[in-house]
């Protein structure tokens, strides 16, 4: 994340104390909400949301129909890709299956295989936008608020947040729809707090620096700056310090003397999470070079060092991230980066006590059909997985749920995974009741369009 994106998110945090506190209700009345204390208390539940944008295909973690795909592909599947073998459970093993065969033997993981939406398929919707716009506001009205949104405002609601709560929410991909608005602005102590994986801190006064003039010597060597970097300037420890006692001192009681002792806290608890050490995962450490490994890191380090923090979201990449209607095998390396990072997160969190409390969501926009097009990509579809770790407090792991069959619809070049009649299946809405659910919500439905928790997970 730049640090121009990265201080405009995480300004709020603390140049939000200046503003009123009034709340809107951004198209929620909190009023409306079954909130129980007792549940949110007993799950103490933290999470992380990774979103693949773009679409990611849901064949590394589904195979089972790859016989009947490879007959009916415009292009050959065998011929294009190095390796397509499949584990035990039908994973893709060159695309991260080991990884993902070790997370369901392990009980930490459950892998749905049917996440489906009936009213995309009626409407013929498989647009990146709005699908998007969708999910990460766990509602089919685009002008509803984000999930993230909605648990803030019921939170301040129920006492759990207000403007002194340390990052409650926290962003590890800039702004996204799940922190969006809708009808009416909320007050940005509930905004997220944007971090990047490597706990760079906005918060520290000494990224200021002194700025000179070339001479015109200089100037010749390099004829299009005017100015240069003294890399020696910035503030001094002391007059840091001076500046603070200085803004305690002047400044009446209130916001802007609230907001000065806020930052103090913000750099001394940032400045903690980039000194906390990663355990020896053995086996199971973070590989070099895998950028998702690294967020992940990251973001379990926040929520083990601050209990307040109790979401972070992560994204994958830009829209074209997983967006693969050509070169599909990228996305065989990617999804294997993916998968063996989710599964020392998975070691990170039992190493340091955290995966009774702490979960792991991973989804996206959509899935994709399962043509290997003349591109050797796959074009939009509407079956995607959804990846559930950790959370065992109140999750309980089943493994592999849900059987998809081919449906070609008399046209090579669409040609899809559906759920199998009598399968277990959900709307994309559905993640977000859960969310809404394991937060102390009992009646998240009236949040998302009617469609209810994801019941086998819960259960």
């Amino acid at each position: 994340m730049k640090r121009r994106n990265f201080i405009k998110l995480s300004i709020a945090t603390c140049g939000a104390l200046c503003l009123p506190t009034t709340i809107s209700a951004a198209r929620l009345n909190v009023g409306e909400i079954d909130f129980s204390h007792a549940n949110y208390t007993s799950n103490a539940a933290q999470t992380i949301v990774v979103f693949l944008y773009g679409g990611a295909s849901q064949l590394a973690g589904n195979l089972t129909n790859i016989n009947e795909i490879k007959q009916k592909s415009q292009s050959s599947y065998d011929s294009y890709f190095r390796g397509i073998t499949q584990t035990k459970n039908g994973f893709w093993k060159e695309a991260g299956g080991d990884a993902l065969e070790q997370l369901v033997d392990n009980g930490d993981m459950t892998l749905f295989r049917c996440c489906y939406s009936e009213r995309r398929e009626r409407e013929g919707n498989k647009a990146h936008g709005v699908c998007v716009s969708q999910n990460q506001r766990g509602s089919f009205d685009d002008n509803a608020s984000g999930i993230m949104t909605n648990l803030a405002q019921i939170f301040q609601a129920n006492n759990i947040v207000n403007e002194n709560t340390l990052m409650p929410f926290v962003t590890m991909e800039g702004e996204s729809q799940f922190y969006s608005d809708g009808s009416s602005p909320i007050p940005k102590y509930l905004k997220p707090v944007g971090i990047e994986e490597n706990f760079e801190n906005p918060y520290k006064r000494n990224m200021l620096r002194r700025w000179f003039y070339y001479t015109d010597t200089e100037r010749e060597s390099a004829p299009n700056n005017y100015w240069k970097d003294d890399k020696e300037g910035g503030f001094d420890p002391k007059l840091d310090k001076r500046i603070d006692a200085l803004a305690q001192r002047v400044n009446k009681e209130g916001k802007i003397k609230s907001a000065f002792h806020k930052r103090v806290d913000l750099n001394t608890f940032i400045a903690s999470i980039s000194a906390l050490p990663t355990p020896d995962l053995g086996a199971d450490a973070y590989p070099e070079n895998n950028p998702f490994g690294e967020k992940l890191k990251g973001a379990i380090k926040i929520l083990t060092r601050n209990p307040e923090t109790k979401i972070v979201t992560i994204g994958t990449g830009g829209l074209g991230g997983w967006d693969d209607h050509n070169e599909g095998r990228d996305y065989v390396k990617r999804s294997e980066d993916l998968f063996i990072a989710l599964k020392s997160a998975m070691a990170h969190l039992k190493a340091v006590n955290k995966e009774q409390n702490v979960n792991i969501m991973v989804f996206g926009d959509f899935g994709r059909n399962v043509n290997l097009n003349s591109a050797n990509g796959w074009d939009h579809g509407n079956l995607q997985n959804l990846y559930v770790l950790g959370g065992k407090g109140y999750f309980n792991h089943k493994g592999v749920v849900g059987e998809t069959v081919i449906d070609a619809n008399g046209q090579v070049n669409r040609l899809y995974l559906k759920p199998k009649s009598g399968s277990y299946q959900f709307e994309p809405l559905s993640i977000a009741a859960t969310l809404y659910k394991i937060y102390g919500i009992n009646n998240p439905q009236i949040l998302t369009d009617n469609n209810g928790p994801i019941d086998q997970l819960l259960s």
